[in-house]
């Protein structure tokens, strides 16, 4: 339960749906699965009993049974995106993994220094800070280019919260005080908020892909961050994610995960860089990964 339900004595009452059945939970996990690769290994039931409680609740539905219909059966594929939405993980910050963005700054914006545009594809950008930290880090590295973020999630509610791109003061805490101060406005009085200049907003386009999914109209890129996702699929989903990842980098491209993600025990075609990061050969070409 939320703290607010907690609080409330007459939540009790008011809540009379029955305690999710190992039954449902299985169904659940499957389609969790199905449809966006995450793996809800046993033990997460009561993860997902809480993140859910509250939509079973809010529909009117009367157990998590006749929730789980529901979802199957609606063909607008709304109620599938709001228990993505309330399954997904969106934990991040701005400066994530710090060493990440040290690594692109000394070793590969210099090699783009060339080019008179740069667009960089941040997968699974959750709430946006690691947009907007690479966007921040590129105008500084590469002035007078044309800067891009592509920025893909499969949660509506977090691409939402990050293209609004306006964070609690607490949130901006570990910035730079002249990033604060040069790519940042005040709003609500007394900073108790900081927005993302428009300039900067222009420069990142947000769009929902699923990553276990083929892309369609898929471009190459120099950069791509994907990281702190794949921890949440099985071996056989990563590859087929990695291998898809591949295939839309341009060759003599990196691959940027998270560093509790290793790409050690899947099959790929990239190559080790260092820890967490890996690069697409100049003259070898992955190939898109089977559909099952």
């Amino acid at each position: 339960m939320t703290r607010t339900d907690a609080m409330d004595p007459g939540w009790m009452e008011l809540d009379t749906v029955p305690p999710l059945a190992q039954q449902e939970f299985d169904q659940i996990r499957q389609l969790a699965y199905r449809t966006f690769g995450l793996d809800l290994k046993s033990g997460k039931e009561e993860l997902v009993s809480a993140r859910l409680r509250r939509l079973v609740r809010s529909g009117g539905f009367h157990s998590f049974q006749e929730y789980y219909r529901h979802v199957l059966g609606d063909s607008t594929g709304e109620a599938l995106a709001g228990m993505i939405d309330a399954l997904a993980t969106n934990h991040t910050s701005f400066l994530r993994e710090p060493d990440h963005f040290q690594f692109l700054r000394q070793h590969v914006l210099p090699s783009l220094a060339t080019r008179s545009s740069v667009e960089i594809w941040s997968a699974a950008c959750s709430t946006g800070e690691e947009v907007w930290t690479l966007a921040f880090l590129l105008n500084e590295a590469l002035p007078s280019r044309t800067i891009r973020i592509a920025a893909t999630d499969i949660s509506n509610k977090a691409l939402k919260f990050a293209e609004r791109a306006l964070y609690p003061d607490h949130r901006c805490q570990g910035l730079p005080a002249e990033w604060l101060s040069r790519y940042f406005s005040p709003e609500n009085g007394p900073p108790h908020a900081y927005r993302v200049c428009p300039r900067i907003r222009t420069q990142a386009s947000f769009r929902r892909i699923n990553l276990v999914k083929p892309y369609v109209g898929h471009r190459l890129f120099p950069v791509i961050f994907c990281r702190n996702v794949m921890i949440y699929f099985d071996r056989e989903t990563q590859e087929q994610v990695v291998g898809q990842l591949a295939a839309c980098l341009e060759p003599g491209g990196y691959l940027f995960v998270g560093h509790a993600e290793s790409l050690t025990r899947i099959s790929h075609a990239l190559e080790y860089v260092r820890p967490a990061v890996y690069r697409k050969s100049e003259t070898r070409e992955a190939k898109w990964p089977r559909s099952s």
